[in-house]
């Protein structure tokens, strides 16, 4: 009973963390559509390892000072405030990530050391996915995800013609 109900709550993070990724990864496409970015992603996708390295640490350049700003209002008694700037800066900050990781991955990859993290982190996610995915949350949360994606699509293609 009790490794069921763990295994439930660990399939029920895995998949937020997957649909958090391919959802904010989706989105960062369309922004760089919306705001003709093109040029600057063929840019990016060409970068030098070096390049590539400094341009993966700019989302935390940007939200570093957000986040301070969210443990500020925390402190200061703007609980409901500083919560919602944290969790709006991390969502923010992985959609950047995501989006520049997708352009850049091959040229990062070229170091060692990321390459290790990368497949430590690859070897756990899929530990993880073998693990879960024969359960029952699993299976329901990847249907619904594929009907969420594709309401997601359509919706951004039909706001993307009235802008």
């Amino acid at each position: 009973m009790i490794k069921k109900a763990l295994l439930s709550i660990f399939a029920i993070i895995v998949i937020i963390e997957e649909w958090l990724w391919d959802v904010l990864a989706l989105a960062g496409q369309w922004i760089s559509r919306v705001l003709h970015l093109e040029m600057f992603d063929v840019w990016l996708s060409n970068a030098s390892p070096k390049q590539a390295l400094l341009t993966f640490f700019i989302p935390l350049i940007i939200v570093t000072p957000f986040n301070i700003l969210a443990v500020f209002l925390l402190a200061h008694g703007a609980i409901l405030q500083g919560i919602l700037l944290e969790i709006g800066v991390k969502l923010f900050g992985t959609l950047l990530i995501a989006r520049i990781f997708r352009l850049v991955k091959t040229a990062l990859l070229t170091f060692g050391w990321f390459a290790k993290i990368y497949n430590t982190i690859s070897d756990v996610l899929h530990w993880a996915h073998d693990v879960i995915q024969h359960t029952a949350i699993y299976r329901l949360s990847l249907k619904f995800k594929a009907a969420i994606k594709i309401q997601m699509a359509t919706f951004l293609k039909m706001f993307t013609h009235t802008i």
